[in-house]
């Protein structure tokens, strides 16, 4: 389970997008696979711009890859 405030739902909705690698997803939004790798392990918060673009590469609202757990 992911370690900080924000949880998400990476791993997910790359295996069921074709079982997208983290370096692919990296290249698409502009991050390194190490990046993706922290984000979704839950040890880094992403920029906003980063969530948002990670969002938009699966075609789902933010509220659908990201869940805030304050």
């Amino acid at each position: 389970m992911a370690e900080g405030p924000i949880s998400n739902q990476i791993r997910t909705l790359r295996f069921l997008n074709g079982e997208m690698s983290q370096a692919e997803l990296g290249q698409r939004i502009g991050v390194t696979r190490q990046t993706i790798a922290a984000i979704e392990a839950g040890k880094y918060s992403p920029s906003l711009e980063a969530a948002f673009r990670i969002a938009q590469v699966f075609g789902k609202p933010l509220d659908e890859v990201f869940q805030w757990r304050g």
